[in-house]
């Protein structure tokens, strides 16, 4: 690609106590083939309280050559962060970066690319799913955050064609699309992203996802910090859907049906035989399909644990993810109905 020097890309990145992983964006940044003189990076902290700001300080020093700006991101918030990163952006093109990940080295150059020729409106790539420790619950982690047995149609995780798609973690896109569209939706602590991506489609625009863009993204450490991530995304994708619901997907209505037939089933299973069975069988169905997309993993990577600990995850994401898509929609219809009654 001819680039030129007048060409700006601002890489925008919210953190928060990311200093295991800060650095290693950072440098795989500063190793990019897009002309570093071009990258302006801004990090929108959220007043970190580990060694986050250390470890951006350190890099800086030994790379002045990548400009790094980093703002107080007050509101401690993705979305703040992403808009604060935003307004204080001067580049032509806009690319979203995780601190959580690591973007191949062509990562810019490939999405300038495909901006400048008009693919689409917002271009993102897939995601390289890498373990946050090297423990049997991290690397079974992994492998259920990056297969569709445990995230449906979430082409981003394994997709390895190019396709328009709904949207796309990470995008790139023009300055000139945020005054289209307006700034990340900061009622909304998670599927911001998505939300986004939905406003650049409803009003004629594309998404597109080219496996020739990856990054590294390390899935969560453990399981307790899995769940909680689950439970915000369920959270905060019903919210999401009461604003946009014909944006709901078969992938996304799964989980709270799975839920909620677990619930009722067990509940009548107390009292009533046939719903026993019922129950009984939608169980052992259930694992022995995970157990069939278990296997397959343990032979691809060579991993026996991934017998029992991926089902495990993918369990935990599936009934934690639709519970909190469930809680989210049992409290607004509270929160509704006693402002009506109130």
């Amino acid at each position: 690609m001819t680039t030129d020097q007048n060409i700006l890309v601002s890489v925008i990145i919210p953190c928060y106590n990311e200093e295991k992983t800060i650095a290693k964006v950072l440098q795989a940044l500063a190793d990019q083939t897009y002309p570093i003189l071009n990258l302006e990076v801004l990090i929108a902290d959220g007043l970190s309280e580990d060694r986050t700001r250390k470890e951006i300080d350190r890099f800086c020093q030994l790379h002045p050559e990548l400009k790094v700006s980093v703002l107080d991101n007050t509101k401690k918030t993705i979305p703040s962060g992403v808009n604060l990163a935003i307004q204080a952006a001067v580049g032509v093109y806009i690319i979203r970066m995780d601190a959580h990940s690591e973007p191949n080295e062509n990562y810019i150059q490939k999405t300038v690319e495909l901006l400048i020729a008009g693919k689409a409106d917002n271009v993102g790539g897939v995601w390289k799913i890498q373990p946050s420790a090297e423990t049997w619950v991290a690397q079974s982690i992994t492998a259920a955050a990056s297969h569709p047995f445990g995230v449906g149609d979430a082409f981003y995780r394994f997709a390895t064609t190019g396709r328009y798609v709904d949207t796309v973690p990470f995008g790139g896109i023009k300055r000139e699309l945020i005054q289209k569209i307006g700034l990340y939706d900061e009622t909304l602590l998670s599927n911001e992203d998505y939300e986004f991506n939905t406003r650049i489609r409803a009003q004629g625009g594309k998404i597109w996802l080219d496996p020739e863009i990856q990054s590294n993204y390390y899935a969560r450490e453990n399981f307790k910090q899995l769940a909680v991530q689950y439970w915000r995304y369920g959270y905060w994708k019903f919210q999401m859907l009461r604003r946009y619901p014909d944006s709901l997907k078969l992938r996304q209505a799964l989980p709270p049906v799975f839920v909620l037939s677990l619930l009722g089933l067990g509940m009548l299973s107390l009292f009533c035989l046939p719903a026993r069975w019922l129950l009984g069988g939608e169980l052992l169905l259930y694992f022995l399909v995970l157990l069939g997309g278990s296997i397959t993993e343990v032979l691809k990577r060579k991993q026996g644990f991934l017998l029992f600990g991926m089902p495990l995850a993918i369990l935990i994401m599936h009934t934690v993810w639709g519970s909190g898509f469930l809680f989210s929609g049992l409290t607004s219809f509270i929160r509704r109905t006693t402002t009506i009654h109130g």
